[in-house]
């Protein structure tokens, strides 16, 4: 069986003192798709913002082959083809020495619906094996994250 492109998948989040940390912890796991949120065990950590207001930051990895490829997949199959087409865009802006970065909406993700999003984001880092940005913006057409070339 071949080996996976992708090494593995990091996810992480805040909830801030005025969110409710079980629902930003769903919208987390609602990211890496119900079928694999207990297969992936987020850590959390307390910390305090800059007037003193707790602040929890939660984070995941998995680098189980059937779990990272799926939950590209997944990732796939939740974007519009707008994002897609903005995310193929912006590519170069994503990539970084192998890696690829998406920032999803919290509140989108707790609701089921995967959007990108910059403010107060939930930050996925997606690990590739293979480094070069052609190789890996193939793959990414190959799952669908990416709209195919016309």
């Amino acid at each position: 069986m071949p080996r996976s492109p992708i090494a593995y998948i990091d996810v992480s989040f805040f909830a801030h003192a005025t969110e409710d940390p079980e629902k930003v912890l769903k919208a987390g796991q609602n990211v890496v798709s119900k079928e694999f949120s207990e297969r992936i065990t987020f850590k959390k950590m307390i910390l305090k913002g800059d007037h003193g207001n707790p602040i929890i930051f939660f984070k995941a990895s998995t680098e189980e082959e059937t779990v990272v490829e799926s939950v590209l997949r997944y990732i796939s199959s939740k974007l519009s083809a707008l994002d897609k087409e903005s995310l193929s865009q912006d590519l170069s802006l994503h990539l970084e020495k192998g890696n690829l970065y998406v920032r999803f909406d919290k509140q989108g993700a707790f609701k089921g619906d995967l959007r990108p999003c910059t403010a107060d984001p939930i930050h996925m880092r997606i690990r590739f094996r293979k480094r070069k940005n052609e190789e890996i913006t193939q793959i990414c057409r190959d799952v669908g994250l990416l709209p195919r070339e016309q």
